[in-house]
């Protein structure tokens, strides 16, 4: 399907990118462009790549298409290295975790040529990042959301639905505002909190005892704090109009609990405790429901 590709930002996301696709058969040649000359030679090493991008000249000739895969203030400058070798039949597209800024960034840098960015963030992740977290599994079953432009042509917006799909993602559709909203409350605020809980217990004078006992429940609570600082100092600054709405509207809830413990208001605890259990179990439940069904797409 793809004769060339070229992956800026060979890590746990665009390596994953690029393994999917060569399971798939869909691609002929990968090509790697990055920050770190190791990060690249250990993709290439890993088979990841195929190619060291020499320049971008040279990685941009031929490119079918182009994914960015990495922190999403580095998407102007990265489309500015780009747009002087953009040829008219390659389509850009990124998987940052914000869209409104990228938009606007791609806007500023690509102008009249923004019809060839289709914006894109496939929804998954591990606490490992490199090119050696990377798995050809990644988007197996997980959505990926394109937030697409009004510029857009149907055709180009198609073929990066098509790469991800050919990564076993299924596709949904947001506009950029929406989906920065939706995913303040339930992916940026989550990383803020499990990083702030991490840095207060490390920050306790008996630190090594709190963590001595630290188990099951608080792995997994604090999971994501594993994830890249950079990638989420630049989310969470992308994204703090909508992410502190949804800090606002937390803190109110933490003011709720802590006058119902101060209250020893064990039946209004417990009213918390029953309706979370409750709407998590709802949740899981329709997502297992979900996953035996073949790739589909959601228009919402």
């Amino acid at each position: 399907m793809f004769d060339k590709i070229v992956i800026v930002g060979v890590g746990l996301i665009g390596g994953s990118f690029a393994l999917a696709l060569k399971q798939a058969g869909a691609v002929r040649t990968v090509v790697g462009m990055g920050r770190s000359p190791g990060v690249l030679a250990r993709a290439k090493e890993l088979g990841i790549i195929d190619a060291v991008a020499q320049s971008a000249q040279a990685a941009m000739q031929g490119a079918d298409l182009v994914l960015i895969a990495a922190p999403v203030a580095q998407t102007g400058p990265i489309l500015a290295t780009l747009l002087p070798w953009l040829e008219p039949h390659t389509i850009i597209t990124d998987a940052g975790s914000t869209k409104s800024d990228v938009v606007a960034a791609a806007r500023a840098v690509l102008g009249e040529r923004i019809a060839q960015f289709v914006p894109g963030h496939p929804i998954a992740g591990r606490e490992s990042n490199g090119p050696d977290a990377a798995l050809a599994g990644l988007y197996r079953g997980k959505k990926t959301v394109i937030t697409a432009l009004p510029e857009n042509q149907a055709a180009s917006v198609e073929r990066v639905a098509q790469a991800w799909r050919l990564c076993g993602a299924i596709i949904h559709r947001l506009a950029p505002e929406e989906h920065d909203k939706v995913f303040a409350a339930v992916s940026h605020l989550p990383h803020l909190l499990a990083y702030a809980l991490v840095d207060d217990i490390a920050a306790k004078p008996h630190a090594d005892l709190l963590f001595q006992y630290a188990a099951s429940g608080f792995r997994d609570f604090t999971r994501i704090a594993g994830s890249s600082p950079e990638m989420w100092r630049d989310i969470s600054m992308a994204n703090r109009d909508a992410l502190l709405v949804e800090l606002d509207a937390y803190l109110a809830q933490l003011t709720k609990l802590r006058a119902m413990l101060a209250a020893s208001d064990a039946a209004a605890l417990e009213g918390v405790y029953a309706n979370a259990q409750r709407a998590r179990r709802n949740w899981i439940e329709a997502i297992e429901a979900a996953e035996p069904r073949p790739a589909q797409e959601s228009g919402n």
